[in-house]
């Protein structure tokens, strides 16, 4: 989850999804939802052949946290529910908000890798 579930959160349910298919479960969400997916981001996850421009951001839900096994925040400070028992991963990355591609791209390549550790970990538990 991010802010607005228009980039970062995005991208990340877009790469486990992708690398994970129906093994695990993905949900991205945010506590402030924009009005669309940040078109530099549909942009950069384009290059990497999978496709944004269907996705719309969502809100986050206490039931959403609350059937989570891991929780992945990406700039959302204290407006995130925590709940006991859950775990928390939180990453700290740029935020993509009004930059372009070329900017977004570092970003995007960040969180493929750390997806790829996640995934191969959630996957051998």
């Amino acid at each position: 989850m991010c802010v607005h579930n228009a980039a970062r959160s995005q991208m990340a349910a877009a790469f486990l999804t992708h690398l994970a298919g129906d093994r695990i479960e993905v949900r991205a969400a945010g506590t402030a939802p924009a009005d669309a997916v940040n078109p530099a981001a549909i942009a950069a996850m384009a290059e990497v052949g999978i496709d944004l421009s269907a996705q719309t951001p969502k809100g986050l839900t206490a039931e959403t946290v609350q059937a989570s096994d891991v929780v992945i925040t990406m700039g959302c400070g204290d407006t995130c529910p925590v709940f006991p028992g859950k775990r928390y991963l939180d990453w700290k990355l740029d935020d993509p908000a009004r930059q372009d591609v070329e900017a977004v791209r570092p970003i995007r390549d960040e969180i493929e890798q750390r997806i790829r550790i996640l995934r191969t970990e959630l996957q051998t538990r």
